[in-house]
This record gives structure tokens, sequence and C-alpha cells, in this order.
């Protein structure tokens, strides 16, 4: 970053800062949001055409993101953000429970909380179809350039647009994710499609069946039209498995049509003779409860695990990357959304901390928020290790088998506990 010091807009009397935020989903709309809170203009460029809010994934909450849902004037208790669970069970492949954990926390989906984001942001400030070109920099403003020819100049350009950001190859060509070594199923059912008992084993928990070398995990989100009571809600799971990349991943990978795609496919162009495959190995493997769950779900879709650790997240004088554009981890921490309100809270409150100087308001969020970036890579690695033990020494196997007994993994999954040690 330039040791240059920045005037900043708000310096200057009678000038409003704005900020240019490339990226429409979470860590995007937090920005914007908390920044128009505090003086700012903000405006979000999505490059997608449409709203996302289609997007199917389950979302583990953390007290950390309702205090950053706050300050960006969203009233948690009101909106209803999830579903709340009593507690955490694992099953046995026979299905009885092995261990369980009283653990009350908030479970949604990715499209409830985007709703509630999006909502309190005006349609003024939210531009669909704006796909980024370049970026260009000055000492007094930064113009972002899409690929429609228009351009929009601001005081902060923030890079909010996800593991393949636009911005960071701008800026960092060479930082790029990392396939892990394993990928995760994943799926919603209907609530109201599962048998009565299964309903009662898994309703009001987050819940576990522990194959060897694998997980599968499983939580209540909401329903159609956000629909939160009992028998209503849907059923939302991540089933982890190795997939080696020369092989297993590739044959995941091969559509209906032969052709090989890189590291995703489209839900509907998985092969059938892979969604039966899954199916049955659900039968052979997992407890009859999660079993179901599987065979019930009428679509459900492949996600390859990356890693992605950017050594910086100031990439320029006036802009700045947050969110999954600066640190992917893998999700057995669930603090993707809870990390992008963070990010984006941690830079708003450096700002306003050090008025009149961007260049030590941006010096001050990266110390920050870099730090934490890293720790919950780290603390991820840990937490999927077993899964990876084709890539491991016996010493790292062992160390790895530590993470995955029922006692572990319920204390472990999806909690802040061990990040920052």
């Amino acid at each position: 970053m330039s040791t240059t010091r920045s005037s900043t807009p708000e310096s200057r009397p009678g000038h409003k800062p704005r900020a240019i935020i490339v990226g429409g989903s979470m860590a995007g709309l937090f920005a914007a949001l908390l920044l128009r809170r505090a003086g700012w203009q903000a405006d979000v460029f999505e490059r997608v055409g449409a709203e996302l809010s289609g997007r199917g994934a389950g979302i583990v909450t953390h007290s950390e993101l309702f205090d950053v849902l706050k300050r960006a004037g969203i009233d948690s208790q009101a909106a209803q953000v999830g579903v709340s669970v009593s507690g955490r069970r694992v099953f046995g492949r026979d299905g009885s429970i092995v261990g369980e954990l009283p653990f009350r926390q908030i479970l949604t989906s990715w499209g409830h909380l985007y709703g509630l984001l999006r909502a309190g942001l005006p349609d003024a400030c939210y531009h669909q179809g704006r796909n980024l070109d370049r970026i260009e920099e000055t000492d007094t403003s930064v113009t972002a350039h899409f690929s429609d020819g228009t351009s929009e100049e601001g005081d902060l350009l923030i890079g909010a647009d996800g593991i393949f950001s636009t911005v960071r190859s701008r800026f960092a060509p060479d930082v790029q994710p990392s396939y892990v070594g394993y990928i995760a199923w994943r799926g919603l059912v209907d609530e109201s499609e599962l048998s009565p008992d299964t309903q009662d084993a898994l309703g009001d928990h987050f819940a576990f069946s522990l194959p060897h070398g694998e997980q599968m995990l499983g939580y209540p989100v909401a329903g159609l039209d956000e629909a939160m009571e009992r028998g209503r809600r849907r059923f939302n799971f991540v089933w982890y498995r190795p997939a080696e990349a020369g092989g297993v991943l590739r044959d995941l990978l091969t559509d209906v049509d032969g052709v090989s795609q890189p590291l995703s496919i489209p839900p509907n162009r998985i092969r059938p003779e892979v969604t039966a495959a899954l199916r049955r190995d659900a039968r052979n493997l997992l407890s009859p409860q999660f079993a179901e769950v599987v065979d019930r779900t009428a679509q459900p879709f492949i996600q390859a695990i990356q890693d992605l650790e950017s050594p910086r997240m100031v990439l320029g004088r006036r802009s700045v990357i947050i969110g999954d554009a600066a640190f992917v981890a893998r999700p057995h921490v669930g603090m993707g959304v809870t990390k992008a309100a963070g990010d984006a809270d941690a830079l708003v409150r450096a700002i306003i901390d050090h008025p009149g100087d961007l260049s030590q308001a941006l010096a001050a969020f990266e110390a920050k928020r870099l730090a934490f970036g890293s720790a919950v890579i780290r603390r991820a690695r840990q937490l999927g290790a077993y899964m990876q033990a084709q890539i491991l020494d016996a010493e790292e196997r062992a160390m790895a088998e530590r993470h995955r007994r029922p006692e572990a993994v319920m204390a472990e999954t999806a909690c802040a506990t061990g990040i920052m040690a």
C-alpha cells in the first residue's frame, strides 16, 4: 500500500464522500448500509442482472453477526433472522444418538438474510448488470470502468465480489483459490417431505453423522415464503466427502453431455448416475435419518471446497477487498457471512476513527482484519483435516482424528471457539 497521505473527501467542506462497492452480495450490502449510516454515499454495482435471492445455502449465525446487523439498521429480532435450535446431536450408523450437546443457535438461509439486507438499501443505490472492467486511481479519487462503457467515480472502491474477485485480480492476479481435496454435497428438502420420526430426530437440532473420513451435518432453515414454523421449514444438509482432483472430482464434475467442468457444475447438469450413487452411499454410510434427507432432496448440488488467503486487503491507494474477495475458509467454522459483516464493520469503524486520513483508516482496517482472516483460515483447515486423509502423513492423521470425535465435532463445528488461539 502507498504510504502517501491521502486527503479524504471528509476533509473537504461540502463534499459528501462516496464509496463504489463492486459486488452486491452479503459483504457489499453490509458495507453499503454501514457507510450510509456513517454519512457516506454508497452505491453497489452487481454484475448479475437479476436479484441474487434465489441462492439456497444454509447459514450459521454468531453473536457478532447480530451486532453488525443492528449497526446496519436491521432489527434482527423484529425481522426474525432464522430458526432457533436447542442443541446438537450426533447420530450413529444405526440411527441412535451417540452424542448430544445443549447449544442454542440460530440458523438461517442465504436467501432470507440477503432479503433483509437488500430491503434496507434503496433501489437507487443498487445497480445490476454492471460488470467491472478496470480501475483507475489518483491521489484524490478512484474510478470504476464497466464493460458496458459506463464509469463511476468515488473516494473509495470496495471489492466485495467474491472468491473470483475482479477487483482482486486487477491488483493481485497471483492470489487465487486452491482446491483442498474434498467436496461438499449440499441440498435443501422441505421438512414436510420427511417422515415424522425423522422430523422429530432432526427438527430442533444441529445434527451430524460421521462416516469414516467424512462428515454429514444438517439443520432446519426457513421454508417457502420464509416460513419459520415447524412443518413448513426446510432442512439444509452439507455432506463433506474426499474427492481427489485428478479422478473422483473430474468424474463428479463431468456433466450430462460428457463435458468436464473445472470446479463447479450447475445442479441440473449433474449426471443422474452421479446423484443415484450419492443416494446409495447415503443408505450405506449415513444414519437412517440423514439417508432419508438425501433420498428426498430433489436436486443436491456440489461445492468444491477451496481455500483463499490474500496477503493484503488494501490493494491500492483507494481500493480494498472484503468478505470472500479476501479470504475464503472451509465452511467448518461457519463464519463466512459473519466474517463478511465483520470486515465491512471494521472498515467503516476505521474510517470513522480516522477522519481526514483515508490512508491511516485503511491501514488500521487491514491490520485488524488480516489477522482475523488468517486465523479463520487456520482454524478451518484444522477442523477439515481428517477429510484429507489421502494427503496427510500418519502424525497429521492422528492429530486430525481428534477433531472428528463426536464430542469435538459438536463443540467445534461452526463455533468461534479456537479461531484466535
